[in-house]
């Protein structure tokens, strides 16, 4: 045999593969080929919770709608409000909440008056009941209380016409709130984003199958179909496709027919028996296969007929790094969401992580407090791309940078909580 050195093609060991696109391109890419859905429905207010909005709803009313009291006190005049000393006030009534008095102040009255009562006439100021003394319908007061104190003007949370939610907004339970307390019973939103899903691998089996030997249970379908029930899609899991190509490719074309995104998970790398590749070249269109990241580097994205298409890694926690960084966002985009994006933060890091230069890594951590109220940040433990137990345990990424060559405890690192990324 030649002496010869063995001419090898980059793959998941190496750093670097100049094939790859790095991360923050490939978002890039998938975000400027997504379009929202464009159909929308109408629902009442409480079906609501989770659904982005269709159009910008405007308030038909003021909040509040009369000026009122925030607090439990009396109702003054400001010209009744001494300047030094002290001043005795008679009560003349009562106004209750959804009761007003009707009547008005006149100079040396007040009137006992509820939390959210409206103001009777005549009246500018309420001084709350622990600052007056009462002796039977007299009360005394001093100049610690300013004119238009303790006071919630009409229209000073909302005015009429305001546009208090736009279109692209994710409903979340205090918008619910305040569409109720606008008298606003049904609202406009984007119609549920379609996605089907499916896994490929003569090893896999679902729950309830017996696991003979070299089989393992199929985990990426269920934390598929929980990542995508808390976005709100319309779900539709096509269980395990085995590797065969016929059935691949039936697969492909039943999912693009009934979905507005296709994804699978396994079987986009480069082994014999991965057809996913071979059959997109029949059926779709894919814009690139790798990424610079680790893990999760073949990710695959394009489009199946009229369908977005994104072809997940096989190893669980690839998957979800891969979805949370990529399909969500772009998920978030179709269903016309404004805000699709995760945030970051900075923490200091309390463990030692180890890089090499040449892709994005995504460690799994665990954000805390410190004793001093600090943002730290540690590694969960072993970070390799089949450990499904370190995103479980986790609750952030810990984010290092391409040209990153690995951090020392005590050094700041870019951070990405999960209740960033639902």
């Amino acid at each position: 045999m030649s002496g010869k050195p063995v001419a090898k093609d980059p793959s998941c060991r190496d750093e670097f593969d100049p094939r790859s696109l790095a991360p923050d391109l490939a978002l890039e890419k998938i975000l400027a080929a997504v379009r929202p859905v464009a159909e929308t429905e109408t629902i009442p207010v409480r079906e609501a919770l989770n659904r982005i909005l269709a159009a910008d709803i405007a308030s038909g009313i003021n909040v509040p709608s009369g000026t009122n009291s925030a607090m439990d006190g009396y109702a003054v005049n400001g010209d009744d409000i001494p300047a030094s000393g002290s001043a005795e006030l008679r009560v003349m009534g009562t106004a209750w909440a959804g009761r007003p008095l009707d009547a008005a102040l006149e100079q040396g009255t007040c009137a006992r008056i509820m939390t959210g009562a409206v103001l009777p006439r005549g009246a500018d100021t309420v001084i709350i009941q622990e600052d007056v003394e009462r002796d039977g319908d007299v009360i005394r007061i001093d100049n610690a209380t300013r004119r238009g104190d303790n006071v919630r003007r009409a229209g000073e949370d909302i005015r009429q016409g305001d546009v208090i939610l736009s279109r692209g907004r994710r409903l979340i339970p205090a918008d619910i709130g305040l569409l109720a307390s606008l008298g606003i019973g049904e609202v406009e939103v984007i119609r549920r984003l379609r996605v089907a899903f499916f896994s490929t691998g003569d090893e896999l089996r679902s729950i309830g199958e017996t696991l003979d030997e070299g089989c393992v249970y199929d985990s990426n379908r269920y934390t598929l179909y929980a990542m995508l029930a808390r976005l709100n899609a319309e779900i539709i899991d096509m269980g395990v496709v085995r590797d065969q190509p016929e059935l691949i490719e039936e697969a492909f074309v039943s999912a693009a027919d009934s979905a507005d995104v296709v994804i699978t998970s396994g079987g986009v790398s480069v082994g014999e028996a991965d057809y996913v590749r071979e059959t997109l070249a029949r059926v779709g269109d894919v814009s690139f296969w790798k990424v610079a990241m680790k893990p999760g580097r073949p990710l695959s994205f394009g489009r199946v007929k009229n369908a977005a298409f994104f072809g997940l890694p096989g190893n669980p926690v690839s998957v979800m790094v891969t979805f949370y960084l990529f399909v969500q966002p772009a998920l978030r985009a179709m269903m016309g969401e404004m805000q699709t994006r995760p945030v970051t933060v900075t923490a200091t890091c309390t463990s030692k992580l180890k890089k090499r230069p040449g892709r994005v890594e995504y460690q799994r951590g665990i954000l805390e407090h410190d004793a001093d109220g600090g943002m730290v940040v540690r590694k969960t433990g072993a970070q390799g791309s089949g450990i499904l137990s370190s995103m479980s345990q986790a609750n952030c990424f810990i984010i290092l940078g391409m040209d990153n060559a690995g951090v020392a405890p005590g050094g700041t690192v870019e951070v990405m909580p999960f209740f960033g990324i639902v």
